[in-house]
């Protein structure tokens, strides 16, 4: 029988599922999306129940289908939008509230309160992190603080906390484990990255219960089984990672100093670090890279919140276009960007300048300008954005020469190529985009042994296209300069 994986990867917008075979392969796909809710303004968040709903729908197609194609699927793995944030009621298993997603800004305030009290610090020494509302941890505070059910549930020792990861394996298991992994756990701003462990200084300063909280694992790891009256037969969940940290692994970024840029809803760079924390100097994050036999790898971070979500702006709110694949075509008719810059900080802007105050803007427009040009700065943004990151990178010592670029977004050559001339280094973008799910995937299938080692994964990576800079130095530094000043006028 032909051995599968399945890799569950819900995501900002849909719920993905993916069947792999053990080269690496895609067999099948199930994919639902569900509705983004906007209750406020800087608020984003999504019905837990059509998370849970539309993974569970995809998750029954793929079995189905390996079931069709004789196959045996020997594990599972889950990826996640991090940092959202989920509380539930542990008997009924029902959400207190809604799930707050990664993007929203609510906590705002607090958050300036504990810089204020001067914890950004300590919250820095221990996480890795700035204290921002883009993490799990006043979200999490702001739910307890504001949702009635949650002080009954606490006092009956019934409420339990989870990023999106805890909830599906609580699910999936009808409610018998209530776990994490490293990767997700370092995103939620309770974290100790250098003890591993949930920090009880944080945790006291926030008011925020540790009984509340799922145990953590390794990225390859025990996670217990589905339940047999969900999947038809009990499969082991064998891998959970932060979408940004499977993707690194989907582009087996296992030497130190590798790195991966994704190009989702929102882009994402990771830089694997080793056995060593880097503090970055230039506002990048510490991070979890994965975690190994009980063995941490760390990675720097630096996190855009607009890319993808920028062009489904274009798509569903400004109405320019119907799909995304037609940016390319609206970018490639122009020779030139006509000086206009779309800042895209819909919800803030994150690394270098974790400004969650700021808001988007639009600069340069002429009584020549039209909607393609706007098509095609929103576009060009992305590549701005990140040309920041690596900027901040170098800064920091750190001399990256080659990315791998990933996402849906990178699909787009035309893209692949100005992000190529804008940061001046060569990417190369993988056969398989879908990186995210695979990476999952693989550490899934190297927990229950279809793969030996490290190794035998970085054998199934393999390279589509490779794009090398092209650009005019003198034109490169003309469009940077007219983005510098773009972000002043942001900033200010």
């Amino acid at each position: 029988m032909k051995k599968l994986i399945i890799s569950i990867d819900q995501g900002t917008t849909s719920s993905r599922v993916i069947l792999f075979n053990t080269k690496g392969k895609v067999e099948f796909v199930s994919q639902y999306e569900f509705k983004q809710y906007f209750p406020k303004n800087g608020w984003v968040e999504h019905n837990p129940n059509e998370i849970w709903s539309t993974t569970l729908k995809a998750l029954k197609n793929v079995i189905n289908k390996a079931n069709k194609i004789k196959g045996h699927i020997t594990s599972i793995g889950i990826t996640n939008q991090r940092e959202t944030t989920i509380l539930w009621n542990k008997k009924t298993g029902k959400p207190i509230y809604n799930a707050i997603v990664w993007q929203d800004r609510r906590t705002q305030e607090y958050c300036k309160k504990l810089k204020n009290k001067n914890y950004e610090n300590i919250f820095r020494k221990k996480t890795g992190l700035f204290i921002d509302p883009y993490f799990s941890a006043t979200k999490v505070k702001w739910i307890l603080d504001n949702v009635k059910e949650s002080k009954k549930l606490l006092k009956s020792k019934n409420l339990l906390f989870g990023t999106v990861d805890t909830f599906l394996i609580w699910k999936l298991t009808k409610g018998k484990q209530h776990l994490t992994e490293a990767t997700n756990a370092s995103r939620t701003m309770l974290f100790n990255i250098n003890t591993n462990k949930w920090d009880q200084e944080i945790l006291k300063k926030l008011n925020i219960p540790k009984s509340i909280l799922p145990e953590v694992k390794n990225s390859a790891d025990d996670f217990g089984k589905t339940d047999k009256k969900i999947t038809g037969k009990e499969i082991p969940i064998a891998a959970v990672l932060g979408d940004q940290q499977a993707a690194a692994v989907g582009q087996t970024c296992f030497e130190k100093g590798s790195i991966k840029s994704t190009y989702g809803t929102g882009a994402f760079v990771i830089m694997n670090t080793g056995s060593k924390k880097i503090n970055s100097k230039n506002k990048l994050l510490t991070t979890i890279c994965y975690r190994l036999n009980n063995k941490t790898t760390y990675a720097l971070e630096g996190s855009i919140f607009i890319a993808g979500a920028g062009v489904q702006w274009l798509r569903d709110k400004m109405k320019l276009i119907k799909k995304a694949p037609e940016t390319e075509k609206i970018a490639k008719a122009s020779k030139i960007n006509d000086g206009i810059y779309v800042v895209p900080a819909f919800s803030g802007m994150g690394a270098p300048y974790w400004r969650p105050d700021a808001r988007g803007l639009i600069t340069g427009l002429t009584r020549d300008s039209n909607w393609q040009s706007l098509v095609r700065a929103t576009v060009e943004s992305v590549a701005y954005q990140s040309y920041d990151l690596f900027n901040a990178m170098n800064k920091d010592g750190l001399k990256p020469r080659i990315i791998k670029i990933d996402g849906g977004m990178v699909a787009n050559n035309w893209f692949s190529q100005f992000l190529s001339d804008t940061i001046s280094l060569k990417v190369i973008r993988p056969k398989v985009l879908e990186t995210t799910a695979l990476g999952v995937a693989l550490f899934a299938g190297y927990q229950v042994g279809n793969f030996k080692s490290l190794n035998e994964i970085k054998n199934i990576w393999q390279k589509d296209r490779a794009f090398s800079p092209k650009i005019k130095n003198s034109l490169r530094n003309q469009l940077l300069k007219g983005w510098k000043l773009a972000i002043k006028k942001t900033l200010a």
